[in-house]
C-alpha cells in the first residue's frame, strides 16, 4: 500500500505542472506583467512561456487521463467483487509504477534548468532511449507533441516565410545586437543601399534578419538540414514580398532559360531580346511563387506532421526538396526575370574596364583636367562633362545598363585637411605613420575617382554594399593603371616629337650640333627608364584582366 500511495504524489505534482504549462491566464493579464511573453504560475510568480513546454503538458495530460480511467476501473473491480483483494489493486496499477517515476524525474528537470524548445526536444530523445517499452512509447508520444509544434514552426517558415517564435523556443532566430559602431564607419554608399533596403524588409532579413540557432537546434537535425530550412524560408520571403518598384523581364520559356550564356545577346536589340515590363505593380506574388507549390510544401510538411515517430531520413529528404523548390523560384526571378547575366556583364564592361575604347576616351577627354590638382567643390561635376562626351562618342543606345552607372568623387580633400590636423596634435611615434598616410592621400587627388552602381529589387541579394564596394576599389586600381598606361605613352610621343627635332636640326647644321647629340645622348637613359616602366604596367594591367 506505501508503494501504491505514492503514485498519488506523482499524480499530482504531474497534473500541477501540466496545469500550470496550459494556463493561458497571461493573456488576460499581460497588461498589469512587465513582460508580455509570461506565465503566471499559481504562486503568482512570473517566468517566461514555452510552447513546446505547453505542448508537452498536453501529452502528460494524456498519460494522466490514462491513469485516472485506470484508478476508476480499480475502483470498479473492488466495489463489483463481494470478496475484494489487494492484489486487484496492484495488477491494475503496477505499471504505473514504471511510468510515473520517471516522468515526475523529467518534470522536474525541466523545470529546475527551464528546459524548452530544441533543448526539451533534445532531452525526450535521449529519454527515448531505455529499456522498459511502456515508458519508451510515453515519451516518444511526448516528443510526438514538442515535433507537432516544430512542424507549426516549419511549416509558417517554409510555407508563407513567416517566423512563428513567440518564446525565441525556434532553431531559426532573428539577427540581434547589430554592431552599430560598424555601421557608423560605413561609406555614404553603404548607407544610401541601407536606406533602400529598409524599404525592401524582405532583402534586408535575407542578409542579416535570420540565423541559425545552435542552441534550439535539435542534435538529431544535421546543420546542413537547418540550413536549408534557413534559405528556403529567406527565399519564400523575398518571393511573397515583391517590391512595387522593380522591374522584371517577361519569363522565358525552359530553353531559353538554361541558355544563361546566350542571354548576354538580348540587350542588342535582337529578335531573341527579352522585353522589360513597363512596370512591377502588376506582378503579384502568385507568379513568383505559384500557390500550386506552396501546397505541394505544405503537404510534404503535414505528412512528417502527422507520422507517429520522426524519421530522420524522410525528415531530411522532405527539406531537399523544399529547398530545391524556393531555390528554382528563386533562381527564376534572380536570374531570368532580373537578368543577373547582364546587370554581370554591366559591372564586368564598367567596373573592370572591359569597354575600354569608353574608358580610353574618358581619359583622353578628361586628361587637360587631370593635369591639374581636383578643385574640391567642383571635381565630380568637372568629371562628368568628359564623361558623358565619352559615353556619347562610344556607347550605344543599347547598352540599357549605362544609366545606372554614375561618377563619384568622394570628399577626398578633407580626409587630407583632417589628416595634417592629426599631425599637429599627434606624439612624435606617430609623425612617421600619419605622414606617409598624408602624403598618400595628397598624392593624385583624382586617384579617388570612383563608380557607383544603381540597383533594384530583387538584385540586392547579390549586389550587396561589401560587394559593390570590392568592385569599386579595383575598378579604382585598374583606372590608375590605364592612366599611368596613358600618360607613359603620353610622354613617349612628346619625347619622340623633340628627338626628329633635333635630328632635323642636326641633319642641316652638323658642325654645330654638337649641343643637340649631347642631349640626345643625355636622354637614352630616359627612354630606357620609360621602357621598363610602360613594359611592367602594359603586362601588370593584362595580367589583372
Amino acid at each position: 500500500i506505501e508503494r501504491l500511495i505514492s503514485l498519488g504524489f506523482y499524480y499530482r505534482e504531474l497534473n500541477r505542472f501540466a496545469t500550470e504549462s496550459r494556463d493561458l491566464s497571461w493573456i488576460q493579464s499581460s497588461v498589469e506583467v512587465s513582460s508580455p511573453n509570461a506565465d503566471i504560475t499559481l504562486n503568482g510568480k512570473v517566468r517566461k512561456g514555452s510552447a513546446y513546454r505547453r505542448a508537452i503538458a498536453n501529452g502528460i495530460a494524456e498519460i494522466l487521463s490514462v491513469y485516472r480511467s485506470a484508478v476508476l476501473q480499480v475502483e470498479q473491480n473492488l466495489l463489483s467483487d463481494p470478496l475484494p483483494i489487494l492484489a486487484t489493486v496492484t495488477h491494475g496499477l503496477n505499471k504505473f509504477e514504471v511510468l510515473l517515476p520517471p516522468l515526475y524525474e523529467l518534470v522536474m528537470e525541466i523545470e529546475q534548468k527551464d528546459i524548452k524548445g530544441g533543448q526539451l526536444l533534445n532531452l525526450l530523445h535521449k529519454r527515448c532511449h531505455c529499456g522498459v517499452p511502456e515508458l519508451q512509447s510515453c515519451i516518444q508520444r511526448l516528443l510526438w507533441h514538442g515535433h507537432q509544434v516544430m512542424f507549426n514552426q516549419l511549416t509558417s517558415w517554409m510555407v508563407y516565410g513567416i517566423l512563428q517564435d513567440q518564446y525565441h523556443e525556434f532553431f531559426i532566430r532573428r539577427q540581434v545586437d547589430r554592431d552599430e559602431g560598424n555601421e557608423s564607419a560605413q561609406s555614404d554608399v553603404a548607407d544610401k543601399f541601407a536606406q533602400k533596403l529598409a524599404k525592401d524588409t524582405s532583402l534586408t532579413s535575407w542578409h542579416s534578419g535570420f540565423h541559425v540557432s545552435l542552441d534550439m537546434l535539435p542534435e538529431y537535425i544535421h546543420m546542413r538540414v537547418a540550413e536549408s530550412i534557413l534559405f528556403a524560408g529567406k527565399a519564400i520571403r523575398v518571393l511573397r514580398n515583391p517590391s512595387p518598384g522593380a522591374t522584371l523581364l517577361e519569363p522565358t520559356n525552359q530553353s531559353q532559360t538554361l541558355k544563361g550564356s546566350h542571354r548576354m545577346q538580348s540587350f542588342t536589340g535582337g529578335p531573341g531580346a527579352l522585353k522589360e515590363l513597363p512596370n512591377f505593380s502588376n506582378i503579384s506574388a502568385e507568379e513568383l511563387l505559384p500557390q500550386a507549390e506552396a501546397d505541394k510544401v505544405d503537404a510534404m510538411l503535414k505528412q512528417l506532421k502527422h507520422a507517429s515517430e520522426f524519421h530522420k531520413r524522410l525528415f531530411e529528404s522532405a527539406v531537399s526538396s523544399i529547398r530545391t523548390i524556393a531555390a528554382n523560384h528563386l533562381w527564376q526571378l534572380v536570374v531570368v526575370r532580373a537578368d543577373l547575366n547582364g546587370h554581370l556583364k554591366a559591372l564586368k564592361d564598367y567596373f573592370l574596364l572591359a569597354k575600354g575604347d569608353f574608358f580610353q576616351c574618358f581619359l583622353e577627354e578628361s586628361r587637360q583636367l587631370m593635369r591639374l590638382p581636383p578643385r574640391q567643390s567642383t571635381a565630380e561635376a568637372d568629371l562628368i562633362v568628359p564623361f558623358q562626351l565619352a559615353a556619347l562618342k562610344t556607347i550605344g543606345d543599347e547598352d540599357k545598363y549605362f544609366t545606372r552607372v554614375s561618377l563619384r568623387m568622394p570628399l577626398f580633400g578633407m580626409k587630407s585637411s583632417t589628416s595634417q590636423k592629426d599631425l599637429q596634435k599627434s606624439n612624435t611615434s606617430d609623425l612617421s605613420l600619419q605622414g606617409k598616410a598624408s602624403s598618400e592621400l595628397a598624392l593624385d587627388g583624382w586617384h579617388s575617382i570612383a563608380l557607383e552602381y544603381s540597383v533594384d529589387w530583387p538584385l540586392q541579394l547579390f549586389f550587396t554594399p561589401d560587394v559593390l564596394s570590392k568592385y569599386r576599389k579595383v575598378f579604382q586600381y585598374l583606372i590608375r593603371l590605364k592612366r599611368t598606361q596613358m600618360e607613359l605613352e603620353k610622354s613617349w610621343t612628346a619625347v619622340m616629337h623633340q628627338d626628329h627635332v633635333d635630328f632635323s636640326d642636326y641633319c642641316k647644321d652638323r658642325k654645330n650640333s654638337s649641343a643637340t647629340q649631347l642631349r640626345r645622348l643625355r636622354t637614352k637613359p630616359f627612354w630606357r627608364v620609360r621602357e621598363h616602366m610602360a613594359f611592367l604596367i602594359r603586362n601588370l594591367q593584362f595580367y589583372i584582366q
